[in-house]
């Protein structure tokens, strides 16, 4: 719980020293949707996944916890679809079409984003979480798109359910 507090606290810190306005930015799936997100002085705003709960994982597709949370994130978006929103961001170099090939291989069914495609969305995490690009990285936003947790390295299923509970009250 302290590690999580202070997790919140930097991530927040590094906010607010950042910005002076809202950042927007957009990124696009493998199928070619777009998503636009707005960091904000306490989070992210994900246009399209408003009122949800969004997991934004950062994962690569040779290491072998990422690989190993597959499986957690499709059965909980599958549970929690009209709660939760999922988005994967692969930062191993897999280039959209390989990347959508391994999605299809992996039966993933949230949304899949090529770093290529990802816009400006992986420098400014890396500046305001201070994440050096270690995998698997997740960040939790509330439905009002509010930083929750921020956490390197993977997280049993019944945590991440145990969240999804937490911020669905």
């Amino acid at each position: 719980m302290k590690k999580l507090l202070i997790s919140i606290f930097l991530f927040t810190s590094l906010i607010s020293g950042v910005m002076a306005d809202d950042d927007k930015m957009a990124m696009t799936t493998i199928d070619g949707k777009k998503i636009n997100i707005t960091g904000t002085e306490n989070g992210l705003i994900f246009d399209e996944y408003k009122g949800k709960i969004v997991f934004l994982e950062f994962f690569g597709h040779r290491c072998p916890p990422c690989l190993a949370s597959i499986d957690h994130y499709k059965r909980l978006q599958e549970k929690y679809k009209d709660k939760l929103a999922i988005v994967a961001v692969e930062v191993q170099g897999l280039t959209n079409d390989q990347l959508k090939a391994f999605v299809k291989e992996k039966g993933i069914n949230y949304p899949a984003i090529a770093q290529e495609n990802s816009g400006q969305l992986v420098p400014y995490i890396s500046m305001r979480a201070q994440w050096e690009g270690s995998i698997p990285f997740l960040v939790i936003l509330d439905k009002k798109g509010e930083v929750q947790l921020v956490q390197a390295g993977m997280l049993p299923e019944d945590a991440l359910e145990k969240a999804i509970l937490e911020l669905a009250k």
